[in-house]
């Protein structure tokens, strides 16, 4: 009977496993299926910002690290306009380029929220992560928004921050 059971748990953690993984999949933005072609770049204010965010903070010590979930949100705050993504680049601690999310344009749609989400296994980032975000906006658009929302759990305890882009161009 116990092996019965213990059979019936392995496979419900298998088949939980497998329903997780492709929710994940789908909660997962299509950049490629966002591309666009921004044709009149000269008629558009065009922009640089900065995210700060942490795969990793500091605890106790400069030799213990806890390892935190990023999420980066971007925002077009326009009711009216399309804001366009030029390019998404993601930086370690030292400033090597770890990914480009973005290489191609690619469109938001007016009120629109798009997300990044670092896993909190993924430490690549390290304690001193980066975004670069290149951007254009019509003329009398509000600017993209960019944050980020760092994370983690462990039991009973939480922790969370934000932290918020800024325009350095």
């Amino acid at each position: 009977m116990k092996k019965i059971i213990v059979v019936l748990l392995v496979i419900f953690g298998f088949y939980s496993c497998e329903e997780m993984h492709k929710e994940e999949d789908y909660l997962k933005v299509n950049w490629n299926a966002r591309a666009t072609d921004v044709l009149n770049l000269d008629s558009l204010e065009t922009g640089k910002s900065y995210l700060s965010v942490y795969s990793q903070i500091y605890s106790l010590s400069q030799h213990r690290k806890y390892n935190l979930t990023a999420m980066v949100s971007l925002r077009n705050a326009s009711e009216t306009d399309t804001i366009y993504l030029l390019k998404s680049d993601y930086y370690d601690t030292h400033g090597k380029l770890i990914k480009h999310y973005i290489d191609k344009p690619v469109y938001l749609l007016p009120m629109e929220t798009l997300e990044i989400v670092i896993d909190e296994s993924d430490i690549s980032g390290g304690t001193g992560a980066n975004f670069i975000f290149d951007w254009a906006i019509s003329k009398d658009s509000p600017e993209p928004i960019f944050e980020g929302l760092m994370s983690s759990t462990a039991a009973t305890q939480g922790l969370s921050f934000t932290t918020h882009g800024k325009r350095i161009k």
